[in-house]
This record gives C-alpha cells, structure tokens and sequence, in this order.
C-alpha cells in the first residue's frame, strides 16, 4: 500500500466445488498482523455498479475499519487526514473482491470511500468504535487536492455526497490530529 498505515490483508481462502470459505477475521492472526483494534460495530453496503460511496469519516471517535468485499468487485480508497501527518491528503487504494480475498484496513483518522466496478457489490466493514451521526464527516470525493483516480469520473453519489467539502475547507479542529508513534 502507498500510505504505510493502511494496511492490505489476504485471507485464508478454502474453495472447492461447492464454493469457498474463509477466514474474514480471526483475532490473533490480525493482532500478529498489526491490527489490533477492539471492534465495536459491523456494517454491511449494498450498491449497484457505478455507486460512490465516500469520503466518509467520524471525528471526534474516530473509527478504524476492515473492509471486505462480500459480493463484487470494490474500488477501496483510504485517505490520510490527519493533520500534521507526513502522509496527509495522501491516498491510497486496492481492488477488493471474494475472488482475490483481500481486505482493506483503514486506521483511524483516514477517510474511507468505496466505488462499485460490479453489478452488484456487498461490503462489509468491522468498525473500531460506534457510529456517531453528530461526529460524521464527509470529505468531496472528487478534490482536486487529493487527486483520487476513481475508475469513474461521473458516478453515482447520494445528495448529501454530492456536496462534501474539500479537504482545505475544513475548519481549524474539526480534522483528526496525527500522533507520532
């Protein structure tokens, strides 16, 4: 990954001709991985293709994530906006889907965006800390700043989506602090 905190995860995958099993989260082989956050919450997204969902964060309670593509095929981008990080503004993304197995983990303080390449897609996210409509950011998918080079550059976005500030605009405070360490 281009953001060393982010961190890309390959499941152990068991297919055979019925299907596939795998693991999507086992404790201590994340926690050996680097992951070793207590999860509060799972959430599941539903999208048809051509849906963005994102840029998405919580502050303050800042939510680190796992993300997993159940069904399809997900363009996963997370975006370092830590004030004061070496990486801040910085992006970073991976193709998520139950063929290739890979999981997506965003630390706190980076928000988070998905955009669906198949028909169909099924994320699921393990979040870090409970959802907090009151500490809910949204940073505009499409700054010019940041620089994300989405597969598609008239997606389907949500009203409220649609109007997410840039990242400049955000007022002194209201962004999550980078620590050191």
């Amino acid at each position: 990954m281009d953001l060393p905190d982010v961190l890309l995860i390959e499941t152990d995958r068991y297919p055979d001709e019925r299907g596939c099993l795998f693991e999507a989260y086992q404790r201590e082989r994340y926690r050996a991985a680097g992951i070793d956050v207590p999860f509060f919450q799972d959430n599941v997204s539903i999208s048809r293709q051509g849906v963005l969902r994102g840029l998405h964060l919580q502050n303050p309670g800042a939510q680190a994530k796992l993300i997993t593509a159940l069904e399809g095929e997900i363009f996963d981008v997370a975006v370092d906006v830590r004030v004061g990080s070496p990486t801040f503004g910085r992006w970073t993304a991976a193709v998520l889907s139950p063929d290739n197995g890979l999981q997506m983990f965003i630390p706190e303080g980076f928000a988070h965006g998905l955009y669906a390449l198949s028909p169909h897609i099924v994320a699921h996210y393990k979040c870090g800390a409970p959802f907090r409509p009151q500490a809910s950011l949204a940073i505009a998918w499409d700054d010019p700043d940041i620089g994300i080079a989405w597969p598609d550059r008239a997606p389907q976005l949500s009203a409220k989506d649609a109007r997410n500030p840039r990242l400049a605009d955000f007022p002194p405070g209201r962004l999550p602090v980078y620590a050191a360490g």
